[in-house]
């Protein structure tokens, strides 16, 4: 792949659940100035990710949208099971295997994977070699004993 290819970065789920992960991912990104893409594989994972979003802490607001509602393009953080990115997002997350299809013009490919899972983490295993292949730069980040993510590949 070219300078400036899609990084991918694999999120090894120890000790908290995607819905107690992805909200902060989805915050950091829209601090970076960028939108986002949340990627699933079933259009009940969207629904419920819609609401939760909406109450996953009391001080916090993060916008987003399913990709069924009206103006979705226009969402900061767009969650769908659809490949596309309709609202030009800089990061995509993959959540629930969710194939990742052609990376260009995104700048980060996000793979959230339960560690607890001995198939989800498999199928990391053989996506990283995968995305390592088509020469994607990669990188794996593990959950700290206490808190915060470990960069450790």
């Amino acid at each position: 792949m070219a300078d400036g290819a899609c990084e991918v970065w694999f999120y090894h789920l120890e000790r908290t659940s995607l819905d107690q992960a992805l909200p902060e991912l989805l915050e950091k990104t829209l601090a970076r100035g960028w939108r986002a893409l949340v990627r699933s594989t079933a259009r009940d994972r969207v629904e419920q990710l819609d609401g939760w979003l909406w109450r996953y802490r009391d001080d916090s607001f993060l916008p987003h949208g399913p990709d069924d509602e009206p103006l979705a393009e226009r969402q900061p953080v767009l969650i769908t099971t659809a490949m596309g990115n309709p609202n030009a997002a800089n990061a995509l997350f993959l959540i629930d295997g969710a194939e990742a299809g052609d990376l260009s013009g995104y700048e980060r490919c996000v793979l959230l994977f339960d560690g607890r899972d001995e198939a989800a983490v498999a199928a990391a295993r053989g996506r990283w070699s995968g995305f390592k292949a088509a020469g994607c730069p990669v990188s794996y980040w593990r959950q700290g004993e206490t808190s915060g993510w470990r960069k450790e590949a």
